[in-house]
């Protein structure tokens, strides 16, 4: 049976996007390096605007056991649904302004299709089950950013919660 390689990585610097995908391709396995045929690929960034509010900065909490654990458990699920490659999610915590990088998701597998729907299901997870909070400064003050009925009706659509 192939292994599959996930990793999860919280961070307050940037994200090097094009780092995060070679390390998707690459493995010490090199047999599995020629298996890949697809990555996909999702980053996430702060908005200058949310609710109608021009968003200053963004601040980003986590409990970090926790939330590790629970994202190893959202990959976990996605390679038992599509049998990927790799999977890897790297999130920022900290202070964050409009432009910046927030979350980097990125999935191998041998076809796109399991690419692009790990990818989709991997984030649509991370928006409902992982344990971060967000708080936006506005000129009007600052704010606790709350769950969207949105994501949780996007994430209703892989059925069985993780």
């Amino acid at each position: 049976m192939k292994k599959f390689y996930s990793s999860v990585l919280i961070q307050t610097t940037d994200i090097d996007v094009g780092s995060e995908i070679d390390l998707l391709k690459c493995s010490s396995d090199k047999t599995r390096n020629n298996e890949i045929g697809a990555v996909a690929t999702f980053v996430g960034s702060v908005r200058n605007e949310n609710e109608g509010e021009k968003i200053l900065s963004m601040f980003i909490e986590h409990y970090p056991e926790m939330t590790e654990a629970c994202i190893q458990k959202i990959l976990m699920n996605s390679y038992e649904k599509w049998k990927i490659l790799t999977a890897r999610v790297v999130h920022r915590i900290g202070f964050l302004t409009p432009g910046e990088n927030i979350v980097f998701v990125g999935v191998s597998s041998k076809h796109r299709k399991a690419s692009f729907e790990a990818c989709e299901y991997i984030m649509d997870y991370l928006k409902t089950q992982a344990p971060f909070w967000k708080r936006e400064e506005t000129a009007i003050g600052k704010r606790w950013v709350e769950a969207r009925e949105q994501d949780e009706i996007q994430v209703k659509k892989w059925g069985k919660r993780t």
